[in-house]
């Protein structure tokens, strides 16, 4: 019998990574409030010319949502590709991210949390 290689430890240590720190959280705060700024400019404002609103979503997911709106084109896709793999590609960058930040804050701040035995005073 084949051990997963993934085990639900390893999925929920990464989902406390990407999803369970304040700065990580605040970060995804951020994008979701430019997809909907996006969402409400693109649907309901009446623009005369094109609006640059979708450019915030792209700011907030760079730089790794580039890499792969490139490897998309290396892979054969024409410019920005099909819409689908546009929205997957800023999906996925935001949850790199995310859980790149989460494990800055960890390594940063993670020293502290190691060691929970209490020690002696002057010690």
């Amino acid at each position: 019998m084949n051990k997963p290689s993934i085990d639900q430890q390893s999925l929920r240590t990464l989902a406390r990574l990407t999803f369970g720190n304040a700065a990580s959280l605040v970060y995804l705060g951020a994008v979701a409030a430019a997809a909907v700024f996006v969402t409400v400019d693109t649907l309901l404002v009446a623009h005369d010319d094109a609006s640059f609103a979708g450019v915030w979503l792209f700011l907030l997911a760079a730089p790794t949502v580039f890499l792969f709106l490139l490897g998309g084109s290396m892979a054969g896709a024409e410019s920005f590709g099909p819409a689908w793999f546009m929205y997957l590609a800023l999906t996925v960058s935001v949850l790199v991210q995310s859980l790149a930040l989460g494990w800055f804050v960890r390594l940063v701040g993670g020293g502290a949390r190691r060691s929970r035995t209490a020690h002696p005073q002057g010690a």
